[in-house]
């Protein structure tokens, strides 16, 4: 059995949505549709999940809100038009809609996880009319039904372990194909909670794991998973196969495939997963594999980045002597409510990453007074603007020269670092640069490796190529 999940370029329309149907009906073993909200149908389009977090702000506002129903309601009558769909559907969703808005909701993020959930879930009744319209004997599920649980926190939902056990114990004939909107879940105390976004992914993943699928193919709108992103290089090398950790690191940094909290289900059930293209299904995509089932052991599998950091850099003679220094720092980070990403240090010097969507409401002053305060630091700096570079490939494990072959490229293309960590699995080299090198040193670690859409050969490594990364790394450490 397959389970099948469509992003919102899939269901963007109706010529979209009948390709998403002949992709199901070509193959008897994908018996599970995991559906998006309507995507972008073309440069300029609004995706109907932003139109439903519009009209949620709206509604907090006491702001106007008919236009914003009517671009919504008028993108599900197109797709239903296509189809010959009976009005009186359409009318059922916007009914639903109203009472959703209507509603009392313990906070605003609770009523805005519930508005944004509603993308997927009028997609996922009206694409199961649709399908029966087409001759598939198709039936709508919800997370409520096969007990989908997750976490409370709104917003950032999070599956709760017994969800597993309840799935799979869901019935379904040999005959049926379902129907499940993605991205939201079923608290305990009964409300809709909705994943991050691009959480559709996860529900799949979710549901894999559930029913003990064979495979999990997640249709998107490119051939395959590339090396590096397309906006950069032009004919980026395509990913054939790749481990569910290469996935995960890749997708952390900045590949916007697949989300990177997808992968987790996936390894718990060890279920493998194919990111396909709807337009082109008859392409192989990308596997995502255990690392036992990959057949080759390319150097770099994929290198991405991202700029959404920030950094704050404090030094203080002799911390490495301090029993409970970091302790300190992470509790008031604690108490705050932010997590970091990542904090490389030295005997007298220590970084930590941050996401700085979390340094909202105050909560960045409030660090920095506290740290000041408690930490008592000879000095703290803010980098308001920090890129992190990932060079991900389950080929660095144990080579020779790994680090000299990320490094030198970057070094001859003139790009000074402001960090070097390796991840202690050896599977990612992590690289921090100033935000207006990150393109640039992308592009060059690629073109160092890669050539005509291909990994390049390995060659010899020379032995100055090790000296020359040992002086570049004094020299740009923590700069």
């Amino acid at each position: 059995m397959k389970i099948v999940k469509f992003g919102g370029s899939s269901l963007s329309s109706g010529v979209q949505i009948r390709k998403v149907f002949q992709i199901v009906k070509s193959d008897p073993e994908r018996r599970i549709v995991v559906v998006s909200a309507p995507g972008k149908r073309f440069k300029g389009d609004v995706k109907i999940t932003d139109l439903l977090l519009k009209l949620a702000e709206a509604i907090l506002n006491e702001e106007k809100t008919a236009q914003i129903y009517e671009q919504i309601f008028l993108r599900y009558q197109a797709i239903g038009d296509f189809f010959k769909i009976p009005r009186s559907g359409i009318e059922q969703l916007k009914e639903h809609l109203y009472s959703v808005a209507q509603a009392d909701y313990p906070s605003n993020d609770f009523f805005r996880a519930a508005l944004s959930a509603q993308g997927e879930n009028m997609s996922a009744h009206l694409i199961t009319l649709i399908f029966k319209q087409l001759g598939l004997k198709a039936r709508l599920l919800t997370p409520k039904e096969v007990g989908l649980t997750v976490s409370g926190e709104a917003r950032k939902a999070q599956i709760l372990p017994g969800s597993y056990a309840k799935i799979a114990k869901t019935k379904f004939t040999d005959n049926e194909v379902l129907i499940f909107p993605g991205f939201f879940g079923i608290t305990k105390n009964g409300l809709i909670n909705t994943f991050s976004r691009g959480g559709s992914d996860i529900t799949g993943a979710i549901l894999a794991r559930g029913f003990g699928a064979d495979l999990y193919e997640n249709f998107t709108d490119v051939d395959s998973i590339y090396a590096v992103n397309p906006g950069l290089v032009a004919d980026p090398a395509p990913i054939k196969e790749m481990t569910y950790n290469e996935m995960r690191e890749l997708s952390y940094a900045g590949f916007a495939v697949f989300h990177d909290e997808a992968i987790l289900p996936a390894i718990q059930g060890k279920i493998p997963i194919c990111v396909k293209n709807t337009n082109r299904p008859e392409m192989p995509g990308t596997k995502i594999v255990p690392r036992d089932k990959v057949s080759h052991k390319n150097k770099i599998t994929g290198i991405a980045s991202s700029h959404h950091f920030q950094a704050i850099y404090l030094h203080r003679y002799l911390i490495n002597r301090e029993v409970g220094f970091t302790a300190k720092i992470l509790k008031i980070m604690a108490d705050l409510n932010i997590s970091y990403e990542h904090m490389p240090s030295g005997i007298d010097d220590l970084t930590i990453i941050l996401d700085k969507n979390q340094l909202t409401n105050g909560r960045k002053e409030k660090l920095t007074q506290r740290i000041k305060d408690e930490i008592q630091p000879d000095d703290l700096q803010w980098r308001n603007d920090y890129a992190i570079i990932m060079v991900v490939g389950e080929g660095l494990v144990n080579r020779v020269g790994a680090m000299a072959d990320i490094v030198d490229p970057i070094r001859d293309a003139g790009i000074s670092l402001t960090m070097v960590n390796q991840g202690s699995s050896e599977i990612s080299i992590m690289l921090g640069v100033r935000p207006e090198d990150e393109q640039k040193a992308v592009k060059a670690i690629y073109n160092d490796h890669f050539e005509n859409g291909h990994p390049k050969k390995e060659l010899q490594i020379p032995r100055a190529s090790f000296k020359s990364v040992s002086k570049s790394l004094i020299a740009n450490f923590f700069v």
